[in-house]
Order: C-alpha cells, then sequence, then structure tokens
C-alpha cells in the first residue's frame, strides 16, 4: 500500500507541475501539450461525458477556496486528490483521498498573495481534470 501511495504522490506532483508549465507557457508552437494529458471543461479529451462528474467546482467566500468533486467514492473508482496551485506553479494545498471518503470536497485558505488560481481533480480512472478561476 505504501507503494501504491507513493506512485500516486509523485504522480500528482508531477501533474501539477506539468498543468503549471502548460498554462503558463506563451502561447507559440511546441509549448501545448498534446491533447488527453489535462482536462478541462474546453477539452475533456476523449472523456466529454465526464465533465460533469470530473471538473472541480469551486466556491470563493473571501479568501477562502472549497473545492468539490461530484462524484461517486467506491474501492474501485474515486477522486483521489484535489490541489490548488497559484497562477506561478507554486503548489498552495492538496488533499487526498480514499475510497470510503464520503465525498471529495476540500476547504482552503488562501493569503492574499494571490489571485489566479487553478484547482485540479484527479480520478483513478478519467485522469486529471483542471478549473481555472480567481479570487
Amino acid at each position: 500500500m505504501s507503494n501504491r501511495r507513493n506512485f500516486v504522490k509523485i504522480s500528482l506532483i508531477t501533474a501539477a507541475g506539468l498543468t503549471s508549465s502548460h498554462l503558463l507557457a506563451s502561447p507559440g508552437k511546441g509549448n501545448e501539450l498534446p491533447d488527453n494529458i489535462i482536462y478541462s471543461e474546453q477539452k475533456p479529451g476523449r472523456w466529454p461525458k465526464k465533465a460533469g462528474s470530473h471538473l472541480p467546482e469551486v466556491t470563493v467566500e473571501g479568501r477562502t477556496v472549497t473545492i468539490k468533486t461530484d462524484h461517486g467514492m467506491s474501492g474501485l473508482h474515486y477522486i483521489v486528490r484535489h490541489t490548488l496551485v497559484a497562477e506561478n506553479g507554486d503548489v498552495l494545498s492538496e488533499k487526498t483521498f480514499f475510497p470510503t471518503d464520503e465525498e471529495a470536497i476540500s476547504v482552503f485558505e488562501v493569503s492574499d498573495s494571490y489571485s489566479k488560481l487553478y484547482a485540479t481533480s484527479f480520478c483513478n480512472k478519467h485522469d486529471l481534470w483542471i478549473k481555472e478561476f480567481s479570487i
């Protein structure tokens, strides 16, 4: 179980890094990742029918950010992790879930230093989903 957790942790950290570098890259040839690596509302890739249950829902109240993924949680199919990433690529916070959790919901406090953010939601079957928002 420890090896699996380490694998998931390293995979998510790598994905967050790829996500931020992709999102911050200047327009131009060679700066975009291929399709079907990171998914969003605008680019659901091979999962067009999955956006509603995999795209992170973000609620902002003051400097409090709530991320929820409206997705079932079972041993075979569940949301593994939420990550909050700043525009500059800094991972501000993250929460790991387990199949036994009732729902995938996380709450983060964000300092005044940040305004443009990215919420990620990682499903063990349907990959990494990202939503851009401002606070």
